[in-house]
């Protein structure tokens, strides 16, 4: 073959690959098709498969029958095994003996409000021998009323550095007062630091999941019979490490601690919840979550109505009603950054509308580069109430174009506070009325 040959057959096999290559840009630029194919270890090339398993649960009739976790969580566990599909659980109240815990790909599906899941009361047992942290199983006093399957918190102050420890499991065995654990300890329970075993659980869990929608439930605490246990370990729903979670239409009521908390989770959504009466947070996203967006819920009665943890960017919560809330109706602080807070009504909240935090101890922790906008804020706290508190050495950021509104008579009430080290605060468009001192602005004293 010639050089010119050569070169020309080179030539028309580039032109073929280079076509090749666009009609591949082609296909992916088109997504899911009927024209891709299911292959094995294959993530990237999904198929939109139009029906997935759905696996029912009844207290009456049902795929399984049944009235407790065991009935939901062997469904949930069923389709877990397929990789994905729904559990659709029908009218009445299960009591919960531990969380129901989801996995990647789950559809979890109420009836509605009829779908109510309780909890038991709580129970709280000394541990009557030491556990090290390589241990699998613990002693307790009496047995009480702990079974094998139930969920469990054990509870105490470490014994080398004093601070509180939780250890969340479930007793998976047993032998008269002693119980082994589904997963070693990896903490030290020395009875001298008065460790306990407390029948403390979130309702709805998951860790390290992600693709999962939650909706249509009503999920209630019995706060009256349960002991407080802390938003960062448990709520009605909590999640940790997770990602891609859609919570839609649910109800979560009376726990004592969060409606719904999610710890160093990303792009949750939570719409058109109603999440009232915890003795905690309403909403807390959580410690390093990116992307939350919170929209059309109401967040009633709660501690704190809306609760901005620690890193949390990049969020929205919008179109929200937080009312009657016993604190804040919002509060957002350490490292939260790039949020939008906007269209939410905040309305009798006890002590303060909306407040950015004064978390003082580094360098930078506080609630920069956020925007608060189109809110109506109105009637916050007593005599003394303030319905914007801007602490701390917060920067950037923007409250525009609120209502914000005392109804009752002016007292000592102030519409919006800025400490002395607030920096490049854009504060305008506000319609502010009913205040004794409708701006406090301390950086002019």
């Amino acid at each position: 073959m010639t050089a010119f040959s050569r070169r020309k057959a080179l030539a028309s096999m580039g032109a073929g690959f280079l076509a090749s290559v666009n009609r591949l840009d082609a296909i992916i630029a088109q997504g899911p098709s009927d024209r891709h194919r299911a292959t094995d270890g294959d993530e990237d090339a999904r198929v939109d498969w139009s029906d997935g398993l759905t696996i029912t649960v009844g207290q009456k009739s049902g795929d399984i029958v049944g009235n407790d976790d065991k009935a939901i969580q062997a469904a949930v566990d069923y389709v877990t095994r397929l990789g994905k599909g729904t559990v659709k659980i029908g009218p009445g109240v299960y009591r919960l003996r531990n969380a129901i815990h989801l996995s990647t790909g789950i559809h979890l599906m109420g009836s509605g409000a009829d779908s109510i899941l309780t909890k038991i009361p709580s129970e709280e047992v000394m541990l009557a021998d030491d556990s090290d942290w390589y241990d699998q199983e613990i002693t307790l006093v009496k047995a009480a009323d702990f079974q094998v399957g139930d969920g469990v918190a054990l509870i105490g102050d470490s014994p080398h550095h004093g601070g509180a420890q939780v250890i969340k499991r479930t007793l998976v065995a047993r032998n008269g007062n002693r119980f082994k654990l589904d997963k070693g300890l990896r903490k030290n329970l020395w009875v001298s630091q008065k460790p306990k075993c407390t029948s403390l659980f979130p309702l709805l869990t998951s860790e390290n999941c992600s693709d999962v929608l939650i909706e249509n439930l009503c999920l209630d605490g019995n706060l009256e019979q349960n002991a407080n246990f802390n938003g960062n370990y448990g709520g009605n729903i909590f999640l940790q490490d997770c990602r891609r979670f859609t919570i839609r239409n649910v109800e979560s009521r009376n726990y004592n601690g969060d409606g719904i908390s999610f710890q160093i989770c990303h792009d949750v959504h939570v719409e058109d919840c109603h999440v009232h009466g915890n003795r905690g947070n309403g909403l807390h996203p959580g410690s390093g979550s990116q992307r939350p967006v919170m929209r059309g819920n109401r967040l009633d009665a709660n501690n704190i109505g809306l609760f901005w943890c620690w890193g949390v960017k990049h969020g929205i919560a919008e179109s929200n009603r937080m009312h009657g809330n016993l604190s804040q109706g919002m509060s957002i602080g350490h490292n939260d950054t790039d949020n939008v807070m906007r269209r939410n009504e905040i309305k009798n909240s006890g002590k303060v509308g909306v407040l950015f935090r004064d978390d003082s101890r580094g360098k930078d922790f506080w609630a920069n580069r956020n925007l608060l906008e189109d809110n109506q804020i109105i009637d916050s706290g007593d005599d003394d109430g303030i319905a914007v508190n801007i602490l701390g050495n917060t920067k950037d950021v923007v409250v525009a174009r609120n209502t914000i509104r005392e109804t009752r008579r002016p007292a000592n009430r102030q519409g919006i506070h800025i400490a002395r080290q607030v920096e490049s605060l854009t504060v305008e468009e506000n319609q502010i009325s009913g205040f004794d001192k409708p701006i406090v602005d301390e950086r002019d004293a």
